[in-house]
C-alpha cells in the first residue's frame, strides 16, 4: 500500500477553481478505480470525478459546499500497488446541471479530514500567486488592490469580496452575529447566481426603460389562435409573439442584440438571434436559451420555450443550453408586478421583461373604455445601447404588439 494523491483536475473550461458540491466517499471508505469520487460544480456544469486508484480514503480536501483550487490535494489514498505521491487526475465525465434538491441522492455528511486546526486568517507568501476566483481578481484589479496583501477568509484560503472589503476598509471581515439567526452557507447554484448578479450590476452601468403596451388585439389574436389550432400545435402564451417582436426589431437596432467582451474593449454584434429566457426552478434562476429564434415561427417557439423550460426545471438540461445567447427575456407571468428593473445577463447588453396585464380605463375617440394595458420594462448597456435607441427599439415593439398583424409581415 502506498500513499496516493488525487489533485484536483484541470476540467478543461478554463476554470481555475470549483465548488464541491457532493461526496460520494468518506474517510475509511474502500473503492476502486474509476468510482465516483465527488461532484465539481464550474460556472457551466455539475462534473463528477473518478477514483484514479483503487485504494482506501484517508482524507479529503475539502468539505461539499467549499471551493478546491485546481491543483490542490482532492484525495489522499492508501493505493493498492504502487502509485506515485503525485497523482494525476482521472478523466472527468460531465453530468446534468444539479438537479432540484429533492430529486438528488441523500448521502451522510462528509467527515472533515483530521489535520491541525489552520489559522482563521491567510495571508499569501512572497512569490505565490493568492487564491481567488475572477470576480474577485477582476475586482481587485479595478479597485488597484494587491491582492497578495489581502487576509483570506475562506475556508480553503481564498480571498472573498468580504476581504476585499474589509482590506479597502483596514478592518476585519468578520461580521457580528446576531442572535436568533440562521446561518446558511451560499453555496451551488445559489453560488453562481450571486456571483452572476454581483458580476453585472458591479461591471454594466446598467439604465432601465418602460413604456405602456395595449395589449388588448394581441389577446384576442392570441385566443383566437388557441381556438383554431391544429391538434399537433401547442397552446400558445404570450412569450412567442414577444419573441417574434424582438426578432423584428434587433434587425433594426443590431447593437442591441450584442455581447460586450469589455476585458479586450470588443462589441460583438449578432446575426443570429439566441434569447435567453430567465426561468426560476427549484434549484434557482437559469437562463436556457431559444437558439435562432429568427428562423422560428410561433408555434416553433412554443414548442422550444416548452421544451427548454421544462429541461430546466428537472435539472435534465445540457449545459450547452445554458449559455451563448445574445439578447435576453425574463418574466414573471402570473405574478408579474406593476414593473421592474431586470438585470442584465452579462456579456449581454439588453433584457426585456413584460409585466402584468391589467384591465385598465382608457380615453379612446372621446370615450372612455376598458382595455388590456402592460407595462414593458427593459434594461441596457448604457456603454453599448443609447438611451435614444433604447426608446427608439421598445417604441417599435410598442407597435408590433398593439397591431399583431405586423408581427407577420416581413
Amino acid at each position: 500500500m502506498t500513499k496516493h494523491i488525487f489533485k484536483m483536475p484541470d476540467i478543461g473550461e478554463g476554470v481555475t477553481e470549483a465548488e464541491i458540491t457532493e461526496w460520494h466517499v468518506k474517510v475509511g471508505d474502500k473503492v476502486a478505480s474509476d468510482d465516483p469520487v465527488c461532484d465539481a460544480m464550474t460556472d457551466k456544469a455539475t462534473v463528477e470525478l473518478t477514483a484514479p486508484v483503487s485504494g482506501v480514503v484517508t482524507s479529503v480536501g475539502c468539505a461539499a459546499g467549499e471551493i478546491m483550487a485546481v491543483g490542490g490535494a482532492l484525495v489522499v489514498f492508501e493505493a493498492d500497488g504502487e502509485a506515485s505521491l503525485d497523482g494525476e487526475s482521472s478523466i472527468p465525465t460531465p453530468i446534468k446541471m444539479e438537479a432540484p434538491k429533492k430529486q438528488q441522492k441523500k448521502t451522510k455528511p462528509v467527515p472533515k479530514p483530521k489535520v491541525a486546526p489552520a489559522p482563521a486568517i491567510i495571508t499569501s507568501a512572497p512569490g505565490t500567486k493568492p487564491l481567488a476566483s475572477p470576480a474577485v481578481r477582476r475586482r481587485a484589479e479595478e479597485q488597484g488592490i494587491d491582492l497578495a496583501l489581502v487576509p483570506a477568509s475562506g475556508k480553503a484560503g481564498q480571498i472573498t469580496h468580504a476581504d476585499l472589503d474589509a482590506y479597502a476598509k483596514g478592518g476585519s471581515s468578520t461580521l457580528q452575529k446576531l442572535a436568533g439567526g440562521t446561518d446558511i452557507k451560499v453555496t451551488g447554484m445559489r453560488r453562481i447566481i450571486s456571483e452572476r448578479m454581483s458580476e453585472s450590476k458591479r461591471r454594466i452601468p446598467h439604465f432601465s426603460y418602460v413604456e405602456s403596451i395595449d395589449m388588448t388585439e394581441l389577446e384576442r389574436t392570441r385566443i383566437h389562435f388557441n381556438n383554431t389550432r391544429a391538434a399537433h400545435q401547442p397552446k400558445l402564451t404570450l412569450m412567442p409573439f414577444f419573441m417574434r417582436a424582438m426578432v423584428k426589431a434587433v434587425k433594426l437596432w443590431p447593437q442591441c442584440n450584442a455581447t460586450f467582451d469589455d476585458d479586450v474593449g470588443i462589441i460583438t454584434q449578432h446575426n443570429p438571434v439566441h434569447i435567453g429566457m430567465a426561468a426560476q426552478t427549484p434549484g434557482g434562476l437559469m437562463v436556457p436559451v431559444i437558439r435562432n429564434a429568427e428562423a422560428q415561427d410561433i408555434w416553433q417557439l412554443s414548442n422550444e420555450i416548452a421544451r427548454i423550460g421544462e429541461a430546466a426545471k428537472t435539472g435534465s438540461i445540457a449545459p450547452a443550453e445554458l449559455s451563448g445567447s445574445t439578447i435576453s427575456l425574463t418574466s414573471l407571468g402570473k405574478l408579474a408586478g406593476v414593473m421592474a428593473t431586470p438585470v442584465i445577463n452579462r456579456p449581454e447588453v439588453a433584457i426585456l421583461c413584460p409585466n402584468k396585464i391589467v384591465d385598465t380605463p382608457v380615453i379612446e375617440n372621446g370615450q372612455m373604455v376598458v382595455r388590456k394595458m402592460m407595462n414593458f420594462s427593459t434594461s441596457f448597456d448604457h456603454r453599448v445601447v443609447d438611451g435614444f435607441h433604447a426608446a427608439e427599439m421598445v417604441a417599435y415593439i410598442k407597435g408590433l404588439l398593439e397591431h399583431p398583424a405586423a408581427l407577420f409581415v416581413d
